[in-house]
């Protein structure tokens, strides 16, 4: 089950602890996303190592990635699909924050 969370408050707490709940928040994405599509591909933990590891490349992927899965899980529900996967990488590059309040908005729309 997904559960909805307040975005503004995700963000202050990642500004307030320096990024490491932008970290837990991201592995939160991950698997929620995973558990609204119905694909389980990469975990979160995986995914945050991949993207470390990686030096951030792993993340664009990520990113596009995560607008497909959201597709997915709104084709579930009857609702049309935006193609959000290139937005959230774009967005990506420029600051993960904004990609994973956006991602966030999507799954809080699917929760209800």
């Amino acid at each position: 089950m997904i559960k909805e969370k307040n975005i503004a408050i995700c963000i202050i707490l990642s500004i307030v602890t320096c990024g490491i709940y932008g970290l837990y928040w991201f592995v939160c994405l991950t698997d929620d996303v995973s558990t609204a599509s119905g694909e389980y591909s990469t975990s979160g933990i995986m995914a945050l190592i991949l993207t470390i590891v990686t030096c951030g490349i792993y993340g664009l992927f990520w990113a596009f990635k995560m607008g497909d899965r959201l597709d997915i899980a709104k084709q579930k529900r009857g609702i049309p699909a935006s193609n959000g996967g290139i937005l959230y990488l774009i967005l990506f590059l420029f600051g993960g924050i904004i990609t994973y309040a956006l991602i966030q908005y999507e799954l809080n729309k699917l929760a209800v």
